[in-house]
């Protein structure tokens, strides 16, 4: 779907304000609240907003160990696996990958020890071969999609 330049205004303002109304968006925007609403609601429909629920923080939550868990998987039982990683709270993301391993997870531990308690129930998990953890010392880029949104904004107006 195209994104056009209001569009980006719009993707831009949400995510630098992402707690005001819908009337004050409009204003900010110059725009009718309506013409707005419809913009929104094309967005949504079209997949480019996925969600509105508020950022959390794992680490304030109790769990500051942050590790990405490559998992290796028997061949014909990655969608199995897939299921059963829904199953451990821990793991905030999986994908399928290419590459070294089938499917990258995220997973977020209270310490350590928490952390190897959930490796070892991945590595439990029916159709698991074996898992490799690499655990991050410090987020350098916070997950954001601002500046991706500014360079189609950009493009845009071209």
């Amino acid at each position: 779907m195209a994104v056009d330049e209001l569009d980006t205004r719009i993707l831009r303002l949400l995510l630098v304000q992402p707690r005001t109304s819908v009337r004050e968006y409009a204003r900010l925007l110059g725009i009718a609240r309506g013409t707005l609403q419809a913009r929104l609601d094309r967005l949504e429909r079209d997949g480019v907003i996925t969600g509105t629920a508020p950022s959390l923080s794992p680490a304030a939550l109790g769990h500051p160990v942050l590790a990405f868990v490559h998992i290796e998987v028997t061949q014909g039982h990655l969608d199995e696996v897939g299921e059963a990683l829904a199953a451990v709270p821990e793991i905030v993301e999986a994908f399928s990958i290419t590459g070294g391993g089938d499917l990258l997870t995220r997973v977020v531990a209270r310490d350590n020890a928490h952390l190897e308690d959930v490796v070892q129930k991945l590595i439990s998990l029916p159709g698991v071969v074996r898992t490799r953890s690499e655990v991050a010392l410090r987020e350098r880029v916070p997950h954001r999609l601002l500046p991706l949104v500014e360079s189609i904004g950009r493009s845009a107006r071209r």
